[in-house]
């Protein structure tokens, strides 16, 4: 039987938050590869979700699988605070503006693009990692919807990354958004779609200072090593690639195209400088550094950074998970040093 959510969250929280040793015993032998430990209180995780008979991301049809990622995200998430929420259209696309405790006047934008493998999340999945990422960073965030499969397969859910950004470069000012700190950024499939979408910035010479890219999707084709070694049993896998490709990736040669696959994708001259961040127990890890690799041998800024004790989705988990909430505040900082520097408070620093 199935905990209530007022419930089932704070026993998470507190299970989670009890010290090392007492995690160790909940979550059993630690898992090691690769000279990596994943983080305790993450094995304990995950024997929770086990134990509380949890189905794995994927193995539900859609509609299941959606209403499954809600409820998840929502109870890792947390309530987290921030200075001001505000709805609005980005286009024809929805949009959730966060602004900072204390942000005033025109200043930075991040934009961000979803995770849900292009087939679940919307702006209430990312809702918590969102608020957290703008008062952490004290840069505004712009979180947008885009178009899903199996409804919208490949390639709508790009077209739509791309019409955002222009009607962002286009509406800037009504977001009080300095054109000159416009950064993108987003996990997993949205990481994806932001460096599909720093690449059409370039082409397309819209100003475009930074790209910040959490654990992309950067090869659709599959097959490394990484996605080999966690597939099962770790947050992200095989249901949920299986489920890419029949829902969205449906035409031949879609896992091939360089938007899916940004590894294949040429780099033109003036991409944006990039932030990579990978996680060590992730089955995209070695695809998100092959692509931070391209991004560097074509001369783009890059900084790559792996949490090696993480899982995929660790944005997620800034309510239940103190490794996870520290990972996503690196993020958050890195937004910080490259679009506000030395504004960042030390109290926002120390959260």
């Amino acid at each position: 039987m199935k905990l209530p959510a007022r419930i089932e969250a704070p026993l998470f929280r507190a299970v989670l938050g009890l010290p090392g040793p007492l995690l160790r015993a909940i979550g059993g032998r630690p898992l090691r590869c690769e000279g990596q430990t994943l983080a305790p209180d993450l094995q304990a995780m995950l024997r929770l979700i086990r134990f509380a008979g949890e189905p794995e991301l994927g193995a539900l049809p859609v509609p299941g699988s959606r209403e499954l990622y809600r409820r998840q995200t929502a109870l890792a998430g947390g309530d987290q605070p921030v200075g001001s929420v505000r709805e609005l259209a980005v286009g024809d696309r929805r949009g959730r503006l966060y602004t900072p405790t204390g942000a005033s006047g025109v200043g930075p934008l991040l934009v961000w693009y979803h995770g849900g493998g292009f087939l679940y999340g919307d702006l209430d999945t990312h809702d918590p990692a969102c608020r957290f990422i703008a008062e952490r960073s004290g840069v505004r965030v712009l979180s947008v919807d885009y178009r899903l499969g199996p409804e919208d397969p490949f390639p709508a859910a790009f077209d739509d990354g791309a019409a955002v950004f222009r009607w962002v470069v286009a509406n800037a000012a009504s977001l009080d958004a300095d054109p000159g700190r416009l950064a993108v950024g987003g996990d997993s499939a949205g990481g994806t779609l932001a460096a599909y979408v720093a690449l059409v910035a370039a082409r397309e010479r819209l100003p475009l200072a930074f790209q910040a890219l959490i654990y992309p999707a950067a090869d659709s084709r599959g097959g490394t090593e990484s996605r080999r070694r966690y597939n099962h049993g770790l947050v992200l896998t095989q249901h949920m690639f299986d489920e890419v490709s029949a829902h969205f990736l449906v035409g031949d040669g879609d896992a091939e195209d360089p938007r899916a696959s940004p590894v294949l994708a040429e780099i033109p001259a003036g991409v944006a400088p990039a932030y990579v961040a990978t996680a060590g127990f992730d089955p995209l890890r070695d695809e998100g550094e092959t692509y931070a690799r391209r991004l560097a041998d074509a001369g783009v800024g890059l900084e790559l950074q792996r949490f090696p004790d993480q899982l995929h989705g660790f944005v997620h988990l800034v309510g239940v998970s103190r490794t996870g909430r520290a990972a996503t505040q690196a993020v958050a900082d890195r937004v910080a040093d490259a679009l506000r520097g030395a504004a960042v408070t030390d109290s926002r620093r120390s959260a």
